[in-house]
């Protein structure tokens, strides 16, 4: 399998822009995937620069809805009239983040595009082809993290905290390895990879993505919720690639716990695993 980061929120150099967005390139022996397509056209030069044919892919999964996770769909359907894109059935809802001001500021996607006839809508567990699944509806064992605070949703008229059900996380099988990618983990990453593990009763052999241990509208997690996570991610045996809404800082703690069971991607970068 190869990975090529799109967009993320640093680079690997100067010849490829960032954006606080993420999108990711998965190239397998049957399928040219793409998960996210970050906050602009963002992904479509960097995709140029590293020889990728957005007319190529064969499916878009857009994480859950978010701008920065979902800002290029415009431009992707433009560029991809094929490709069919899912998203959760909830992710067109109205999605809010508290600023500074104290007031709510729109982050959700282009609604406009709801009724394109290439979206499909998914929810719990969706099987897109042999070997390539889509699964929501978490189960919470463990707290939420804290850097969701100030995340809002509107869901029938009515403005509350986002409980992220329109969160959506990706499987992809090949040659007897498993690869789990997140958008953001605001359902928690131990979360997911607890659900994970009651779907195919084993755990991941590689995990991308963010993990959300940061927030622009919240605080960041605490040392000690780091350390743990960081023990936690080390007991599950798979290697870990994360970015975006993790945050530099507390990737730091986790790679000082975690040694190399633990790396991190810019948008430039790409691995074959």
């Amino acid at each position: 399998m190869l990975i090529k980061t799109l967009a993320e929120n640093t680079s690997i150099s100067k010849d490829f822009g960032s954006e606080h967005g993420l999108s990711l390139y998965i190239e397998t022996k049957k399928h040219k995937i793409l998960f996210d397509v970050g906050a602009s056209d963002l992904f479509l030069q960097n995709a140029r620069k590293l020889g990728v044919n957005i007319a190529d892919v064969d499916f878009l999964v857009i994480s859950h809805g978010h701008y920065d996770h979902g800002g290029g769909l415009k431009l992707f359907l433009h560029e991809n009239s094929k490709a069919k894109v899912y998203l959760h059935q909830q992710a067109f809802e109205k999605h809010y983040a508290l600023r500074s001001t104290g007031k709510p500021e729109l982050i959700g996607l282009d609604a406009d595009l709801k009724q394109n006839s290439q979206i499909v809508f998914t929810s719990d567990d969706y099987s897109i082809d042999k070997g390539v699944l889509l699964f929501s509806n978490i189960t919470q064992k463990e707290p939420r993290p804290k850097s969701n605070y100030g995340l809002l949703t509107e869901h029938n008229g009515q403005t509350t905290d986002d409980t992220f059900a329109h969160e959506q996380n990706l499987m992809v099988e090949e040659d007897g390895k498993t690869l789990l990618v997140t958008g953001c983990a605001h359902n928690g990453i131990i979360n997911i990879l607890e659900h994970f593990h009651t779907l195919k009763g084993r755990m991941p052999d590689y995990v991308i993505g963010g993990f959300h241990l940061s927030g622009r509208s919240g605080g960041n997690e605490d040392s000690d919720t780091i350390d743990r996570i960081g023990k936690y991610l080390m007991g599950t045996k798979a290697k870990f690639y994360t970015c975006h809404c993790t945050g530099i800082e507390a990737y730091k703690r986790l790679k000082f716990i975690m040694g190399d069971s633990i790396d991190y991607l810019s948008a430039g970068s790409e691995i074959t695993i």
